[in-house]
């Protein structure tokens, strides 16, 4: 079973045939949760692929919302990748150090969020070129400005509002990505304040499942990927948003279900980052 759309995900053999290509760019994506101790753009300064720019979600994100890197305005994204030299014309591969493509995911999604969809993940990301001893640099670029147009798809986006309104509407599945235990309310949060547990009705797949971890943390195969769904009880007929911590890893899922032909996923930018510190949404345990 091959994947539907295989052109999001490509191999570390592409990337070295290609990363000279006037097309491509390349982006380090790389993103630590706040417990981790570590910093994604300190270890992009000591080692990243030859040409990549630095995408920071922390940094491409809406000033005026207090939750941690939500999606910014059309102009503000667009302001942002530009100056990275990321635009029109630009076949984008992200590709991140933590896991196989954490933070690639999102801006993968991010990039399609905004109307530009020739954008893919490098599978097993920065671990997985390491492993292979490919040559890496400190050295960084000076991108020249590129214009990108925004065409921000609204509907690969989901609100508070309208996952509180789907809780008795049941238009739409969630699908939350979190690890088990933090899932159950049995592990705590790794943001302080949060209260524990899940959405009413949520189904559960961890996205660390999703990745072969004895394969560099490549993307599993379609068949696999199929499997994980139907034991997490995913009807892939049916509408489908996915959900995490802080609408990072959400994207991962979205990616591995966008490979097997589930194109239509929507992700919640809030997740439990914003319904966990919240009083007035209820939380099943």
């Amino acid at each position: 079973m091959p994947y539907s759309n295989p052109q999001a995900l490509v191999s570390t053999d592409w990337v070295a045939d290609h990363m000279t290509a006037p097309d491509v760019r390349l982006v380090d994506c790389t993103y630590y949760l706040p417990n981790d101790g570590r910093n994604g753009r300190e270890e992009y300064a000591k080692q990243h692929l030859d040409g990549a720019v630095f995408f920071d979600i922390d940094d491409v994100k809406n000033p005026d919302n207090p939750l941690p890197h939500m999606i910014p305005p059309a102009h503000i994204f667009s302001a942002k990748v530009r100056k990275l030299g990321l635009g029109d014309g630009n076949r984008i591969v992200c590709y991140d150090h933590n896991g196989g493509g954490m933070a690639a995911a999102r801006v993968w999604w991010m990039f399609r969020l905004f109307g530009h969809d020739d954008v893919c993940v490098m599978d097993g990301g920065l671990p997985k070129w390491l492993a292979e001893n490919r040559p890496v640099t400190d050295i960084e670029p000076n991108p020249q400005e590129r214009h990108f147009t925004p065409r921000e798809n609204h509907l690969m986006v989901r609100t508070v509002d309208q996952i509180m309104a789907n809780i008795d509407g049941k238009r739409e599945d969630v699908l939350d990505v979190r690890a088990a235990g933090r899932f159950a309310g049995t592990s705590p949060e790794p943001r302080a304040g949060m209260r524990s547990g899940h959405m009413p009705g949520a189904l559960n797949l961890p996205y660390g499942d999703l990745m072969d971890a004895d394969k560099n943390c490549t993307m599993r195969s379609a068949e696999e990927i199929k499997a994980l769904a139907d034991k997490a009880g995913v009807n892939l007929n049916r509408p489908l948003v996915t959900s995490c911590g802080s609408g990072v890893t959400a994207c991962y899922a979205a990616l591995a279900l966008y490979l097997i032909g589930k194109e239509d996923v929507a992700v919640y930018d809030g997740s439990w980052s914003e319904w966990g510190a919240r009083d007035d949404t209820p939380v099943v345990t």
